[in-house]
């Protein structure tokens, strides 16, 4: 996918799966069928929370992710679009987020591994979900890596905690 948005059907997979999380307190929509949205049929996936860099709402995006050496990877992929996913441009313009695994939730730190590092981790998470290969292949743009630290352990996620 080349194009700026993400696809009608897509988009509603991607809000159900959140919200079944979300309600759940965590206990559905860790693990979930993928294919939904371009993944494999057993993926693990990531709530983060942040705060909008224009609207000050809080946002919640569920995503697919890794663990390397104590820290949660995610991907900026877009689906590989020509652009950069919102969350990944509202990361960036503030210092901290919050993820949230199954019935567990983080207030972390976050920042972009480069050079030897950002490779590996890259090449670790294309072996995890190969479909980020496929993503990086039909965009010129190179495809950010944020790796999340926990800091503190909060209270897991709500529907309401959603402002957007």
């Amino acid at each position: 996918m080349s194009t700026s948005t993400i696809p009608e059907a897509e988009r509603e997979f991607i809000a159900a799966h959140r919200d079944a999380y979300l309600r759940s307190g965590g206990a559905q929509g860790h693990v979930v069928d993928g294919r939904g949205s371009g993944g494999r049929y057993y993926s693990a996936n990531v709530l983060i929370k942040f705060r909008g860099r224009k609207s000050g709402k809080t946002y919640i995006t569920p995503l697919s992710y890794g663990c390397i050496g104590g820290e949660i990877v995610i991907v900026a992929s877009k689906g590989g679009a020509d652009e950069h996913p919102d969350w990944y441009l509202n990361v960036r313009a503030n210092p901290e987020i919050a993820f949230q695994i199954a019935t567990q939730a983080f207030r972390a730190s976050w920042r972009e591994p480069a050079g030897a590092e950002r490779k590996k981790i890259w090449d670790f998470m294309v072996d995890c979900h190969p479909f980020y290969a496929t993503y990086q292949a039909g965009t010129s743009r190179i495809i950010p890596v944020v790796m999340m630290q926990p800091l503190e352990e909060i209270p897991v996620f709500k529907l309401s905690d959603i402002t957007a």
